[in-house]
């Protein structure tokens, strides 16, 4: 099915890139499955005051532990969903922060069956209007890029921390077009579709798209965690982020963890918890193995 629809599209693609737009970007926006609630994960689940946004028409759950005081937002990645994120919520409650979340359109508990940063920072901004603002936010993956996204926006949070982050849509669309074996004007279409269709009407669109551009619209403090071995998402992606932020961002390099495997690792928490609550210049945490830059 995969190969026909490849065959299809990049046949398509000259003769109508209008129409291959809109068919690539159905795909685009897909998730790959809805993964269930793990048994390590169903406690802290099962704490949570749960809620109900809208987005789109679209019924998005939400999720609240604690209370008091302006929460940490956590932000899921890619064909996943909050309790994947568990960890970070009982070490961020032991340290006395309140933690709000959300299952992303498609994802986890909400309904749907697609996601887009249009959705993205849609769910952040209600959110962030029902909370009155959030002190950090811990994000992972294509949570990474949403959140950027929707801090350039003009909604508040002191600290980042970075996940595994893809920061750059542009490589999201290069990763799609090559798993998908599309020639460039798919790519083309597609990009099109999104910038001149799904933002219609605001403009300098795809500037915002790359969270390195204009870091002076972002004025928190980052902190990224990457590992050297992550299949998904290439830790340059990081790298490009503590560049541009200069003395704003941190980046720590572990090894061994991928993609996935990241999220549950208690130095990662520790180090994360830790530049929520304390100020920058705090170093990692013993035991967590990295090059920090």
């Amino acid at each position: 099915m995969a190969s026909l629809l490849s065959t299809t599209l990049n046949t398509t693609a000259r003769l109508a890139p209008g129409l291959v737009g809109r068919a690539a970007f159905a795909l685009f926006v897909r998730p790959l499955g809805r993964p269930a609630v793990r048994p390590e994960e169903a406690d802290v689940m099962a704490r949570a005051t749960t809620g109900r946004l809208t987005v789109e028409g679209i019924p998005v759950t939400t999720y609240r532990w604690g209370g008091g005081g302006r929460p940490v937002l956590l932000v899921h990645g890619w064909s996943s969903r909050t309790s994947r994120l568990a960890g970070f919520v009982e070490a961020l409650l032991a340290e006395g922060h309140s933690v709000v979340a959300f299952d992303a359109p498609g994802h986890g508990a909400s309904g749907g069956r697609a996601t887009h940063l249009r959705r993205q920072r849609a769910a952040i901004r209600l959110l962030h209007a029902e909370c009155g603002g959030f002190s950090g936010v811990v994000a992972h993956s294509f949570g990474v890029l949403s959140t950027f996204f929707a801090l350039r926006e003009g909604i508040p949070a002191e600290r980042i921390a970075a996940i595994g982050g893809v920061t750059d849509f542009a490589y999201l669309l290069a990763q799609f077009r090559r798993s998908m074996r599309l020639r460039p004007a798919v790519e083309r279409a597609l990009r099109h579709h999104v910038e001149h269709r799904l933002f219609a009407g605001e403009p300098g669109i795809r500037d915002r798209f790359d969270a390195c551009l204009r870091p002076e619209e972002i004025p928190a403090r980052i902190l990224l965690v990457h590992d050297a071995d992550d299949d998904v998402a290439d830790p340059e992606q990081s790298r490009r982020i503590a560049a541009a932020y200069g003395d704003r961002a941190r980046l720590i390099e572990t090894a061994g963890l991928g993609h996935r495997r990241i999220l549950a690792d208690p130095g990662v928490i520790a180090a994360a918890v830790a530049f929520l609550g304390e100020p920058a210049a705090e170093p990692a945490p013993a035991g967590l193995s990295a090059v920090v830059r």
